[in-house]
């Protein structure tokens, strides 16, 4: 739960990602972090974690690894990163503020059901942290390109998110909210804008590569997603693709209300 004032100055920032500890969008992070504080850590994945959701790992134990000065690396899942980071790494000088990203690429739409990103941030709300999830659209030449100009494909994260951070933490959040934040893709700079958003949908279908061992066994791939085109205004996918910054308050609360009342009269009947 964020009540304003909130004083960036003095929080204590908390930062995560999935895309793993080595990652370049959470370099970017952390020097965008080190501007608004002077007292940050980094808790992540040793390794890419992408498209684990919010997920745990209970089927063996995690280990945590030393970095540097207030870094740590975690053997596990986004939500393990957090969930180790207050309970135990931060146990005595928890978090005021959990910051997730920036991840390569972006997560908008129904993405936010699979996306380890925007796990760390609904973990740390679960704890009632304020948590930012951050995500970088990117062009297939940007993905394509791995080693490519860092600095040119996170631009406009690198432009715009301590602004983001800036105003969304002078407003009050309820405490099963937090904030999905998503860049256009560089080739769109400069941006038309920020603008404030609801979840859209894009998802028609997935694509799924067979294919056989060296025993004539058949294993698939989950290939490229079938997307619709066309995405209504006010969404964050219309935002995004018409180059501005999308910022989606996402509630933790998966209740649909309306249903409830349906229910009822049906149970009411037996």
């Amino acid at each position: 739960m964020l009540t304003p004032p909130f004083n960036l100055n003095k929080a204590r920032i908390l930062l995560s990602n999935d895309d793993g500890i080595n990652a370049p969008g959470l370099k970017i992070m952390e020097t965008i972090a080190r501007t608004l504080s002077d007292d940050v850590w980094v808790v992540a994945p040793l390794r890419e974690q992408s498209a684990t959701g919010h997920s745990i790992t209970l089927r063996r134990p995690l280990q945590i690894r030393k970095q540097g000065e207030n870094k740590f690396a975690v053997d596990g899942t986004p939500t393990d990163c957090v969930l180790l980071a207050v309970n135990q790494i931060m146990r005595e000088c928890k978090p005021d503020l959990v910051l997730s990203g920036v991840n390569q690429g972006r997560n908008v739409g129904e993405d936010m059901t699979y996306s380890g990103t925007i796990a760390a941030a609904m973990e740390a709300t679960l704890f009632e942290i304020p948590a930012i999830a951050f995500s970088q659209s990117m062009s297939e030449g940007d993905f394509r390109e791995r080693r490519g100009n860092v600095t040119r494909k996170y631009s406009p994260a690198i432009a715009h998110a301590a602004q983001v951070i800036r105003k969304v933490t002078q407003v009050s959040w309820p405490k099963d909210v937090l904030m999905n934040v998503n860049f256009p893709a560089a080739s769109r700079m400069p941006i038309a804008g920020i603008e404030v958003t609801r979840e859209g949908r894009s998802k028609l279908g997935d694509e799924i590569i067979e294919n056989k061992d060296p025993r004539g066994h058949s294993y698939y791939w989950i290939g490229a997603r079938q997307t619709a085109s066309n995405y209504p205004k006010g969404t964050d996918l219309h935002a995004v693709e018409n180059g501005f910054v999308s910022v989606t308050p996402i509630s933790l609360n998966m209740t649909h209300k309306p249903t409830i009342k349906t229910l009822k009269g049906v149970f009411k009947e037996n």
